[in-house]
């Protein structure tokens, strides 16, 4: 089949990437599937992980593709009113994601890490309502000057039967990150806590950069693209309605201005 470029950050556009991944012998995992088999998986896979900011309809909307497909993906939900829904966190563990913490606590506890701790406790026993949650991910909060993560720093996240952070179980020596932070695949530049800065600089000597879906596909086809991959999306960039679509290309060009002036 011949390859077609044609716009990005659509639900077309991911189903044509989860599907060309899979013709090209790439096995899909959730981040809770990596933790538990790290040490045995198959040369070829992607952790593919969705950090539910904003939007769950969108969520939805990928964890149906993906269900179709045969794909299983691990979606990470902040405890904020724009991204939990009930509802929808409920119908994607029902076509049997993953679901994780997607957590902010520092952030929400104003840099207080005993308050931190016990709203961690306690967000972590209503998600577990959904799901028995074994994985929770780091909200980047561009905007707060809390980084999450800092709270291991004085806890440990295993007594809370918790066995990854993504941040802290991937081996990125063997694995390469990929995210849409900043509606763009290359947005490392613009991220302020989503990002690998260890490794980065590596990936650019390497040419492992890629701005658009389409240069992931190919990529994929011509056989550049590394054999074990993380890549993260948000749903609430993806969408076939051209007014939604728009918006968050507008919105987001603004935002990655202001994130260059943090970064």
């Amino acid at each position: 089949m011949a390859f077609q470029m044609s716009r990005d950050f659509t639900l077309a556009k991911y189903t044509e990437l989860l599907r060309r991944l899979g013709d090209n012998g790439y096995r899909f995992i959730t981040f809770e599937q990596y933790c538990k088999e790290k040490e045995s998986l198959e040369a070829k896979f992607v952790i593919l992980r969705h950090d539910v900011d904003l939007k769950p309809e969108n969520a939805l909307a990928t964890a149906k593709i993906e269900h179709s497909l045969g794909i299983r993906a691990s979606y990470y939900f902040r405890v904020v009113e724009q991204s939990n829904y009930p509802d929808a966190i409920e119908s994607i563990a029902a076509l049997e994601h993953e679901i994780g913490y997607h957590y902010e606590d520092m952030s929400l506890c104003n840099g207080d890490a005993e308050k931190a701790i016990a709203h961690f406790e306690q967000q972590l026993t209503y998600f577990r309502q959904f799901y028995p949650v074994k994985t929770i991910c780091m909200h980047g909060a561009p905007r707060s000057k809390y980084d999450g993560r800092d709270l291991w720093k004085s806890f440990d996240y295993h007594t809370f039967g918790i066995i990854g952070e993504p941040y802290f179980d991937v081996d990125f020596s063997k694995v390469l990150y990929l995210t849409d932070t900043g509606r763009r695949w290359d947005g490392f530049n613009v991220s302020v806590r989503d990002k690998i800065p260890v490794y980065q600089d590596q990936w650019i000597k390497e040419g492992l950069v890629y701005h658009s879906t389409d240069d992931i596909i190919m990529a994929s086809g011509n056989g550049t693209l590394p054999q074990r991959l993380m890549m993260t999306t948000h749903p609430q960039r993806w969408t076939n309605a051209w007014g939604e679509w728009l918006m968050e290309k507008s919105l987001q060009s603004v935002k990655n201005v202001v994130k260059r002036m943090l970064v």
